[in-house]
């Protein structure tokens, strides 16, 4: 496992663990990949859209002026000022900071004078700068905005409303921990429930992309193939750095023909420094499981690859808008309702069953999509007649 890039480049080219590369942690980077090719797909799928005549561009009035060079001064000014203020404190604690960058990062502890001060200085000088350009006059012009010129808009907002979902959901599975350490809990950069990043990102994002002209049912179509690929690599994060996110304990040796690290794996070097510790390990994370566990990660990769080729290859014939979407929520609610059985979670009593979290998520969305995909059958078959 790799909790960061110090551990790869020890195995790529043997040089130390826990040096410098290791405030760049492997979760975050495929977290950030997750986004990337999310917005890859979308973006594709846009396009395609738009040239079938399916999605439209908008217009949209941009206006110029002396406003837009103030906000560019502020901008600047601002992004200057955080940076001074943090950065000396991150470089004084920068054990600190390798080990959890998020809750160095996101507390309130800084250097003021020096951020006051160097961001005076980057006023003077925008303002220097800038100061031909404030008195030019004001001008509107009316513009095309296509939908996949707003992927790059779309993907912040779902980036930020998701990690706010997923943070959440999470401290609703750990409220004693919460309970406990409750800024710590808030801040930290582990322990994100996916679900409920991908909640509140799917409610916000069709907020704002109905606000901004662009069909919520064509984007719920083509958020369905983005969701999943985006899924399918922010899980390889969770395998790559053993956050944790694994199957139960599995000590039995594996059928024939299937590798034993596909059937019982036991995530040496995890992130979360579970299990017991390795002989003759050096570094910060020294831990592997035993016995070892299901590498639920692995499995979820596979089911959902699967799951993104066949809605990928529908994606042409499917003409209801929206039924992909609702299919997607069938098929991902029966994989995550599945893997949950020997997956590590706390479970939850009603109605008689004992399921995770994940698992009546799931079946709510299953149950969601089987009745989205019912109206909107009838609702084309009455269109059809008409």
């Amino acid at each position: 496992m790799y909790p960061d890039l110090s551990y790869f480049f020890n195995d790529l080219f043997g040089t130390d663990v826990d040096n410098w590369t290791a405030i760049f942690k492997t979760f975050g980077l495929f977290l950030a990949l997750a986004f990337f090719a999310a917005a890859y797909i979308l973006k594709l799928e846009f396009k395609r859209k738009e040239s079938e005549g399916l999605l439209h561009p908008v217009d949209k009035k941009i206006v110029t002026g002396p406003q837009n060079v103030w906000g560019e001064i502020l901008s600047n000014t601002l992004l200057f000022f955080i940076l001074a203020w943090k950065l000396p404190f991150i470089a004084r604690h920068f054990t600190e900071f390798k080990q959890d960058p998020a809750s160095i990062v996101f507390n309130l502890n800084g250097d003021w004078l020096i951020g006051i001060f160097i961001a005076l200085g980057m006023f003077g000088y925008s303002y220097y700068k800038n100061k031909e350009r404030l008195h030019i006059k004001e001008e509107t012009r009316l513009v095309k905005v296509y939908p996949h010129q707003k992927i790059g808009d779309i993907t912040i907002v779902a980036a930020i409303s998701g990690i706010i979902g997923a943070r959440f959901f999470s401290i609703l599975e750990n409220l004693d921990s919460f309970y406990s350490d409750p800024l710590g809990q808030i801040f930290s950069g582990s322990g994100l429930t996916v679900y409920g990043g991908v909640i509140v990102a799917t409610f916000v994002v069709l907020w704002y992309v109905s606000k901004n002209g662009i069909s919520k049912l064509h984007m719920m179509d083509a958020g369905a193939l983005s969701l999943l690929m985006g899924y399918i690599v922010g899980r390889m994060g969770c395998q790559f750095s053993g956050d944790g996110d694994w199957g139960i304990p599995n000590s039995a040796e594996a059928p024939s023909g299937i590798p034993q690290w596909l059937w019982s794996y036991d995530y040496p070097h995890n992130i979360t420094k579970q299990g017991q510790k390795m002989v003759d390990c050096i570094g910060e994370y020294c831990n592997h499981l035993v016995p070892g566990v299901y590498p639920t990660p692995v499995y979820e990769i596979f089911m959902c690859g699967l799951i993104f080729a066949g809605l990928w290859m529908m994606r042409k014939r499917i003409t209801i808008p929206g039924m992909m979407f609702f299919l997607y929520l069938i098929f991902s609610g029966i994989e995550r309702y599945l893997i949950e059985f020997i997956r590590v979670n706390d479970k939850y009593e009603f109605l008689g069953f004992n399921y995770s979290q994940g698992q009546w998520i799931a079946l709510a969305s299953v149950l969601i999509g089987i009745v989205g995909s019912i109206l909107l059958w009838q609702r084309s078959k009455n269109h059809s007649t008409l």
